[in-house]
């Protein structure tokens, strides 16, 4: 889509707060799929994807709070 946010591994990792290096364990891992190539052949994200991606890195380490409801 158009109106979608993309971001390099170097915007991803300022975005999460995490190193570029955690960005390219998550595409490693499968975390993260790299949905595009910039005009430099740079990978680019969906900004929607990394942030599920730093989400379930999270929730797999127990850093997140999660609630449930009752």
């Amino acid at each position: 889509m158009e109106d979608e946010v993309w971001m390099t591994v170097k915007e991803a990792a300022l975005f999460t707060g995490v190193s570029a290096q955690t960005v390219y364990s998550w595409v490693r891992r499968g975390h993260l799929t790299v949905t595009g190539l910039g005009h430099r052949g740079q990978k680019l994200f969906r900004h929607l994807d990394v942030a599920r991606a730093e989400l379930g890195t999270w929730v797999k380490s127990k850093r997140a709070l999660v609630t449930t409801a009752a």
